[in-house]
């Protein structure tokens, strides 16, 4: 699927190749040395590790002899290699990072690093993320879904698949019986003209508590009859309360795509749970009809627990459908209406038994892509002192998020610049690094790990943060600015801080690759702190403006370098570099 975009790695797997296949009479493609090239401890070991313990058990030795056996049988290199030494069960390699700067850099600058296909033969995919609720306010909760769906799509695209994005937000069900029921039944003020889906969210909030409140009281059996009304009439399609869904649906979507818009996120197609609704009840009661699905006291559903799943209810007694129900039939529209070849769904850890069932009646249904139906899990974002919830109301609701951390960005960092640049200026780059911070954040952590949301942490630009990455692309970028552009073409490396530059940026594709593979941006936001603090370091050991020539000039090349493959970087994330900061 993926090409071997890195030459140097690849140059040097087609020699070792046919000569470990000689050696140790074996079969041993360029493809899974390719793969299997690894760091090594330290710079002194070398610039890049072969392990030997595949290849040994191939020519049944012991990996440290296999090492040394190879290092006496390769007696040809890659003009970029000038040494290698057997250390243990590993052949290590030393580089020559002047002859690959003088490859790498150029084309870096030209802008056709960037514009390489990293693969081929890739299946048309579609990524279903961010799948908020309407009559509830998006919190910083739903941006962990959000920026990591939104990163894994740029990924996924830079790399050369065909992907369609798409979202499938909540727009029926109790949640939003208990926002209309609250409004029609208890709500005497009135109703705002401005930011209509963030006060809905609090409507609903109030309106758990209080149900919460009257439960075993006098009024809990009236309070269950409306809402059997109004979900009544949803499903019917008709009444004063379809009409108020109607209605108030629609602020819950202006505020989701004011925070889409804000993201900068956009979806090839929104799935909507109403629009799903009615025809996954009618294609259960198809497969209940034609045997498949059992009844079990007055329920309809699957016995899964021949597959240590249990029972997935599919119709509950009043024959209505569940999230199970609408998620089968969503997954068959999928790829009817799209020719998709993979289905992701990036959906919290909480769903894991849900699309366990979900798969797994699927491909008992005789859905022949059921197993190309992947369920990607992340942790939870919690607050210092613990977990959010809507329903009791204790959220960082997302649009007070944005306006605080602009709010302290301007003071922190912007306002000693207010005689000059213009409030236009300042405020754009506010919210430009506002994004980057949320989104930095919420992308730094892999998807199996908490987090843990903590502003002040999120904004510093002394730690690994996202404005300690744009601060540094900015810094370069004013440093070039002022300096010029080079005098000389010709790239010359001395100073182990440029090795250790050049050496980060030879990477690149290969963290893209990892990141996209394992659906973690996680590798692309280590990759490009540790890009920016070897840049910090260079910038510390190595004079650009007093260096004298060729090596300003080199050094001007390599900073711009830098720039680039960061500003590039940034944008797989969905986060913009500014200029300035």
């Amino acid at each position: 699927m993926f090409t071997h975009h890195d030459y140097f790695r690849r140059e040097l797997a087609e020699i070792l190749s046919p000569v470990i296949e000689k050696t140790f009479n074996c079969t041993f493609s360029a493809e899974k040395v390719y793969e299997l090239f690894g760091a090594t401890p330290s710079k002194e070991a070398g610039d890049i590790a072969f392990p030997l313990f595949l290849v040994a058990k191939e020519g049944k030795t012991n990996p440290a002899q296999a090492a040394k056996t190879l290092d006496e049988a390769l007696t040809t290199l890659p003009g970029f290699v000038i040494n290698k030494k057997p250390t243990g069960p590993y052949l290590n390699f030393y580089f020559d990072f002047n002859r690959i700067a003088k490859k790498l850099i150029p084309e870096i600058l030209s802008g056709e690093t960037f514009k390489q296909s990293l693969t081929e033969n890739t299946p048309k995919t579609m990524i279903e993320y961010s799948q908020p609720n309407t009559h509830k306010e998006m919190h910083v909760g739903h941006m962990r879904n959000l920026c990591l769906g939104d990163a894994l799509i740029r990924l996924h695209r830079y790399s050369g698949f065909d992907i369609v994005s798409s979202t499938f937000p909540g727009d029926v069900g109790t949640h939003v019986a208990k926002c209309l029921w609250y409004l029609k039944f208890h709500y005497k003020g009135e109703i705002p003209t401005q930011k209509r889906g963030a006060w809905l969210g609090s409507m609903y909030s109030t309106a758990h508590n209080k149900l919460e409140e009257e439960r075993g009281t006098p009024t809990e059996e009236k309070n269950r009859e409306q809402l059997t009304l109004i979900l009544k009439q949803l499903e019917q399609k008709s009444g004063e309360f379809y009409d108020l869904w109607k209605t108030t649906r629609e602020w819950s979507i202006e505020l989701m795509n004011e925070v889409y818009k804000w993201a900068g996120v956009k979806f090839d197609v929104w799935y909507w749970e109403s629009e799903v609704d009615s025809d996954s009840v009618k294609l259960a009661r198809e497969y209940y009809e034609k045997g498949l699905f059992i009844e079990d006291k007055g329920c309809i559903g699957v016995d899964l627990t021949p597959y240590k799943l249990g029972f997935c209810m599919l119709l509950k007694t009043d024959g209505n459908g569940l999230y199970a129900t609408k998620d089968i039939e969503l997954a068959r529209r999928k790829f009817q209406d799209y020719h998709i070849e993979k289905n992701i769904y990036v959906v919290d850890k909480r769903q894991e038994h849900h699309f366990k069932q979900v798969f797994k009646v699927l491909e008992l249904m005789g859905f022949e892509n059921a197993k190309k139906c992947y369920h990607l899990q992340y942790d939870f974002v919690e607050l210092p002192d613990g977990a959010m919830s809507s329903r009791k109301g204790n959220i960082v609701p997302l649009q007070s998020l944005i306006e605080n951390m602009v709010k302290m960005i301007k003071e922190q960092y912007l306002n000693r610049y207010i005689t000059e640049w213009t409030p236009e200026q300042i405020e754009e780059t506010a919210q430009i690094v506002a994004k980057g911070a949320i989104k930095y954040g919420m992308t730094r952590i892999d998807p199996t790990k908490k987090i843990v949301f903590d502003m002040q942490e999120w904004l510093k630009l002394d730690g690994e943060s996202g404005p300690y990455i744009q601060y540094a692309y900015a810094r370069i970028n004013s440093m070039l600015n002022k300096l010029g552009a080079p005098k000389a073409l010709d790239i010359e490396i001395e100073a182990p801080q440029e090795k250790e530059l050049i050496a980060q940026m030879m990477n690149f594709h290969h963290v893209v690759q990892q990141a996209t593979e394992q659906y973690k941006p996680s590798a692309l936001t280590a990759y490009l702190y540790d890009l920016s603090r070897a840049y910090n370091s260079f910038y510390a050991e190595c004079p650009v403006g007093s260096a004298i020539e060729p090596t300003r000039s080199s050094r001007l090349m390599l900073s711009r370098a830098t720039a680039d493959i960061l500003k590039q970087g940034l944008a797989l994330l969905g986060i913009e570099a500014p200029s300035r900061m």
